[in-house]
Formats: structure tokens, sequence, C-alpha cells
């Protein structure tokens, strides 16, 4: 068996490809390094109106901040899919109220600010931005203090 960068896995035969299960939270915060880059090399920062210049890329790297918080929520709260197919924001404010209070409020802030400002509306301000990126590093801080630990394999 022969692993690649991409956490692909081959078994005997080279046609059948396996994904490899990822660890939630190095995932999730995989999505926030993805998307701090494509600001940086993208986003074209304007020092003298402190914003980014290029909406596009707000818009994308805010999308992809939220996808990394719903990510790390599914692994913790196991969301279930309804009659609409998909969960819904109200879904999950209901799994993460039955928990935790605290980690809601930041889950509402991260709503508004990664799914609404940045990934629909392209806020440009850099504040705005990086507050986002803030509100998702701690999501997933406190979601990962709350998955269980597997322990030691055997």
């Amino acid at each position: 068996m022969m692993k690649n960068k991409n956490s692909l896995y081959f078994c005997g035969d080279k046609r059948k490809i396996v994904m490899e299960k990822r660890d939630p939270i190095d995932e999730a915060r995989r999505y926030v390094e993805n998307a701090k880059n494509l600001l940086a090399e993208h986003g074209d920062y304007d020092a003298e109106t402190q914003s980014y210049m290029d909406r596009k890329y707000v818009k994308m790297a805010g999308n992809t901040l939220w996808n990394g918080v719903l990510l790390i929520l599914d692994a913790v709260f196991h969301v279930k899919k309804n009659k609409r197919s998909r969960p819904d924001i109200t879904d999950y404010q209901q799994a993460v109220a039955a928990r935790d209070k605290k980690l809601l409020t930041w889950v509402n802030n991260g709503y508004n600010i990664l799914h609404l400002y940045m990934g629909y509306d392209g806020v440009r301000d850099k504040a705005t931005c990086m507050s986002g990126i803030r509100t998702a590093n701690e999501i997933i801080d406190k979601c990962a203090m709350m998955l269980p630990s597997e322990g030691p394999s055997a």
C-alpha cells in the first residue's frame, strides 16, 4: 500500500482509490489556512482604506471559513439531514444550544461574519475579515475540546 501527499492510498488494484479519513480538527484548520492564503495571495489589500480590493476573494475566503466551521460542527454535533435534504443554520443552532450556550454565540457570530458578511456580501473590510478568521478558530478550538479522544489504537 502506497500513500501520496493527497491522502489517497492505493489498494492492490490501482483502479481502486480509497480516501483516507482525516481528523476533522486538522481538516477544519486546513480550511482556515486556505482562506488566509486566499486573502494574502489574491486579496489585493489597500492599506489606505484598510480593505481588500477584490470582493471575489473575500467571498471565497468567507465560504471556505464557513465550510470549515460546518465540518467541525458536523463532527461534534452530528446534525442530521432533514426533509429539506440538508441541515439549516437553525438545525446547527438547536444542536449547539442544547450543549453549550457560549459556543452558540460564537456560531451565530460565525454565521453572520463568515457566511453572510464575507460569503454573500463580500465585505472587504480587513478588520471584519480578521474577525471572521478569529471566530472560525475559536469555534474550532471549542469544538476540539468536545470531540471524544480516540485513545491509543490497538
